[in-house]
């Protein structure tokens, strides 16, 4: 399976509490809900074009718990995502769980790198991280993520844990799909090429 970062993120960085003030709280965050004012068709559309492509989804503990809690709670059957995030195989790393409430799950323990190589192995489309930062981040960092899909909201909130960092190599990503909805998000995907590459500039006859 290819495994794809799935994230909402501020213009600094910031993918901590996206959906509501009381969303995720640790560490005294009191920004939460920065997306929500910028949620349209658009988005809902393209999101839920991108959830169709996944066979499985990667969690961490955090977000585990959190999704697990609230999307068994949702009964509108016009939700165009609860039935799909009830039903796909869920996937949670962590060393403290040792069975999952939300089914069907499967708990990774031990070394994540190790386990989410050997689950990509198997076949199928899209192995999805949804939220997770700090998975994601490692996983990353560690060259199993094929592709990366942003949304990127038009605020900047100076505070909150950001998507990327920590000490870790420079990664490369070519741009594939670029969107802007009409409430100002942009919808970047990008691929995951290998190291970033690295130039000296020698003046702008070099690139014409």
């Amino acid at each position: 399976m290819k495994l794809v970062l799935t994230e909402f993120v501020t213009l600094d960085g910031v993918s901590q509490g996206p959906g509501s003030s009381t969303e995720d709280t640790s560490d005294g965050f009191e920004r939460g809900g920065w997306l929500v004012p910028y949620l349209d068709e658009t988005f809902i559309k393209r999101t839920s074009e991108w959830l169709d492509e996944a066979d499985g989804l990667l969690l961490g503990r955090r977000t585990y718990e959190a999704f697990a809690r609230d999307w068994p709670a949702i009964t509108d059957p016009e939700d165009p995502f609860t039935e799909r995030m009830n039903g796909l195989p869920k996937y949670v790393v962590s060393n403290t769980l040792s069975e999952g409430s939300w089914n069907p799950t499967t708990v990774l323990a031990g070394d994540p790198v190790v386990s989410v190589a050997e689950l990509k192995r198997k076949s199928g489309r899209e192995l999805q991280i949804h939220g997770s930062s700090r998975l994601g981040n490692s996983l990353l960092s560690a060259g199993l993520v094929d592709t990366v899909r942003l949304v990127v909201a038009p605020t900047v909130l100076r505070t909150g844990r950001r998507l990327l960092t920590d000490a870790g190599p420079a990664i490369g990503l070519r741009l594939t799909r670029h969107e802007s909805t009409g409430h100002g998000l942009l919808l970047l995907e990008y691929d995951v090429t290998g190291p970033a590459p690295l130039a000296e500039f020698d003046g702008v006859t070099q690139f014409v």
